[in-house]
C-alpha cells in the first residue's frame, strides 16, 4: 500500500525471516560465527539462545542457505514438541533415510541412523542436525539427543548438533539430570537485542534493501523506536511497518517521533500511560543504571584512595612503634578504620558488569583496547578493527583459553556472560599469577582469574602489529618482504631457527621445516604455515618495549 509512496520495491519491515534483510550487528556477527564454527567442526553441540524476536531464526536461515559446507547433509527440526520416537523419525525423514519397518522401535531407528552416518562419513560427508525452538524439547527427548552423540568412529563424532532456543533452554540444560548433555556443549552464545546505534542502523539497512534512496525515518523517530522496543528486531519491524503506514495516511514522506509513538499506540491498543509506559520502564532502568554505575565507579576510585591513604598512615606506625606508644588509641585507629574499606569496595565482577552495563558494549571495549596501543577510537561507521588496520595493526578474533592469552601476551577484549545471560565486552589488561586486571569502559578493576573464567566461554579478540603493516599467511611458494621478515625474525629468536638462505624472500621447503620446528616448540598447530598465530608468537618474542603486554616482557634486556 505504502511502498510506491516511499519509492520502495517491497515492504521493508516484514516479520517473516528473510536472509536478504539480515542485519549483521556485532552481536549477530558473533552469533553467526559461532554457528559456522559449529557446522564446520566435528562432534558435540553448539547452543544459540536469545530472547523472542532477536533474530535467531533469521540467523539459522542464513546459515542454512549461505554458510553450510558443501559436503554437509542437514536435518532441521522446527517443531520439537514431539516424543523421542517421533524425534528420531523426523531426523530420518529430514535426511531422506528409509524408515525401518519397525518404525516404533527406537533401537531400529538408531541402528538405521547409525548406518547412514557411517556411510556418509566414509563418503567424506558431514551430517548436521539443527533443532530450532529447542527450549520445547522434553527431557527424555534431550536425553535421546545426548545419546545420538555417542554415534562415533574411533576418531570423531558422526553427528554435529546445533540447538537454537529461547533463554529457557539454558535453564533447562542447567537441570541436574541433564548435566551430561550440558557438559557436551562445546560452544554457547546468547544473542542480545540491538543497541541504540544498531537500532538506527538496522532501520536504515532494511529500508535500503527494500530500495529506499533517502532517509525515511528521522533521528528522533529512530530514537523513539529504540525506546519503545529496546532493540528487539521483531518489535522494531512491527512498529516501523505501522509507522510507514501512518505516514502514508497523512501523506508525509518523513517519519517522525510523533508518528512512531502513534503507531505503537495503535499496535498495543492503549495510550502511552498503559502498556507503552510499562515498556518504557526498562529505559528508566537503563538511565538509573548509568547513574548507579557512575556512582559505583566513583565510589570504587574513592575506596582505592582511602585504602592507599590508610596504608601510608599505617606503615610508618609499624616502623616507629616508639613514637605511637604514648597514645595507643591512635595506633589502633589506622588498623580499625581502613579494614572495612577493602570489603566495601570489593564488589563481584557480575555486580560491576550489571552496574556498568552501558560501558560494556563492543565500541567501549574497542576504544579501551585501542588506547592501550596509543590509538584513538573515532567511532562512526568504521569499525574499531578497520580503524586499527588503517593504522597498520590487525585484529585476531577466535576462541581459546587462558593459556592462549598468556602465550600471545597481548591485551584482549573478552566476551563475558553474566548470571542473567547478558553479554559484556571488557578488556583484559594484565594477568598476574591468579589475578586478572580488567578495563570496564576505561575503568580498571581486578578480580581472580577463576571469577572471570566462570563468565568467559573462550571468545576473545586481540590486536597485533603485523610485519610491514599488513597481515598475510605465508606458506610454501609465498614471496615478498613478509617472508624475509619471517626468516630474519626466526633467526633472531634462536640460532636453531637459522635458515639456509637468510636473504631469500621465497618461502621454500627449508623455511617450512624451520616454521614447523618453531610451532612444535611453542605448542602451536604444526602445519608449516606461518599464519596469524605463528606470527603473533614471533612478534611477542621480539616485541618492542612500547608494546602493551599482559605480563612482564619475557626477553630480558642484555
Amino acid at each position: 500500500m505504502y511502498t510506491r509512496f516511499f519509492g520502495l520495491n517491497e515492504k521493508p519491515f516484514s516479520i517473516t525471516p528473510d536472509p536478504r534483510y539480515l542485519f549483521m550487528s556485532a552481536r549477530h556477527g558473533e552469533a553467526l560465527a559461532h554457528l559456522v564454527y559449529g557446522v564446520t567442526e566435528s562432534g558435540g553441540f553448539m547452543q544459540l539462545t536469545g530472547e523472542v524476536g532477536t533474530g535467531k531464526t533469521t540467523l539459522v536461515r542464513t546459515l542454512l542457505l549461505n554458510r553450510m559446507p558443501n559436503n554437509a547433509n542437514v536435518a532441521v527440526v522446527l517443531n520439537p514438541q514431539i516424543s523421542a520416537l517421533e524425534f528420531l523419525v523426523t531426523i530420518c525423514e529430514e535426511l531422506h533415510i528409509p524408515v525401518p519397518d519397525d518404525r516404533n522401535s527406537i533401537k531400529a531407528l538408531i541402528d538405521t541412523l547409525n548406518g547412514y552416518l557411517l556411510e556418509a562419513h566414509a563418503d567424506g560427508r558431514r551430517t548436521i542436525l539443527v533443532v530450532d525452538e529447542a527450549q520445547n524439547l522434553a527431557p527424555d527427548v534431550l536425553e535421546q539427543v545426548r545419546l545420538l552423540t555417542n554415534l562415533e568412529t574411533a576418531k570423531q563424532k558422526l553427528l554435529q548438533i546445533v540447538l537454537i532456543g529461547q533463554p529457557e533452554l539454558r535453564e533447562l540444560l542447567a537441570r541436574n539430570d541433564l548435566r551430561q548433555l550440558a557438559q557436551r556443549i562445546t560452544g554457547r552464545y546468547h544473542l542480545e537485542p540491538l543497541s541504540k546505534e544498531e537500532t538506527a542502523q538496522y532501520i536504515e539497512h532494511r529500508l535500503k534493501v527494500a530500495g529506499a534512496l533517502g532517509e525515511v525515518f528521522d533521528t528522533g523517530a529512530k530514537r523513539e523506536v529504540f525506546r519503545l522496543t529496546q532493540g528487539v528486531p521483531r518489535l522494531i519491524n512491527v512498529i516501523c511497518d505501522r509507522a510507514l503506514l501512518g505516514a502514508f495516511s497523512i501523506e508525509s514522506r518523513r517519519v517522525n517521533r510523533r508518528i512512531v509513538r502513534r503507531a505503537a499506540t495503535e499496535i498495543t491498543g492503549k495510550a502511552e500511560s498503559g502498556n507503552t509506559l510499562r515498556r518504557a520502564l526498562p529505559v528508566v532502568g537503563v538511565i538509573a543504571a548509568v547513574v548507579i554505575s557512575a556512582g559505583f565507579l566513583t565510589l570504587l576510585e574513592e575506596r582505592k584512595q582511602m585504602i592507599d591513604a590508610a596504608t601510608e598512615t599505617a606503615v610508618p606506625a609499624r616502623q616507629e612503634p616508639v613514637d605511637v606508644a604514648p597514645e595507643p588509641q591512635q595506633e589502633a585507629k589506622p588498623e580499625s578504620e581502613p579494614t572495612p574499606a577493602p570489603e566495601e569496595a570489593q564488589a563481584s565482577l557480575d555486580d560491576q558488569l550489571q552496574l556498568a552495563r552501558e560501558l560494556t558494549n563492543r565500541q567501549s571495549a574497542m576504544a579501551a583496547l585501542l588506547s592501550l596501543w596509543g590509538l584513538e577510537y573515532r567511532g562512526g561507521d568504521q569499525s574499531g578493527c578497520a580503524q586499527a588496520e588503517a593504522a597498520g595493526y590487525s585484529c585476531l578474533s577466535q576462541r581459546g583459553s587462558w593459556g592462549n592469552l598468556k602465550q600471545f601476551d597481548r591485551p584482549a577484549v573478552l566476551t563475558l556472560i553474566d548470571a542473567r545471560g547478558q553479554t559484556h565486552n571488557v578488556v583484559l589488561v594484565r594477568i598476574e599469577e591468579q589475578t586478572a586486571e580488567l578495563s570496564i569502559g576505561g575503568v580498571m578493576v581486578t578480580h581472580p582469574v577463576g571469577e572471570v573464567s566462570d563468565m568467559w566461554l573462550g571468545q576473545y579478540m586481540l590486536l597485533w602489529r603485523p610485519p610491514n603493516g599488513f597481515a598475510v599467511s605465508m606458506a610454501p611458494g609465498s614471496r615478498g618482504s613478509n617472508v624475509l621478515w619471517l626468516r630474519q625474525s626466526l633467526a633472531e629468536i634462536d640460532a636453531t631457527y637459522h635458515t639456509d638462505f637468510p636473504g631469500s624472500d621465497e618461502f621454500d621447503e627449508n623455511l617450512q621445516q624451520i616454521v614447523r620446528a618453531f610451532q612444535r616448540d611453542h605448542r602451536l598447530d604444526v602445519d608449516g604455515v606461518a599464519g596469524q598465530q605463528t606470527q603473533i608468537i614471533i612478534n611477542t618474542l621480539l616485541a618492542a618495549d612500547d608494546t602493551p603486554r599482559l605480563s612482564v616482557p619475557r626477553l630480558a634486556q642484555d
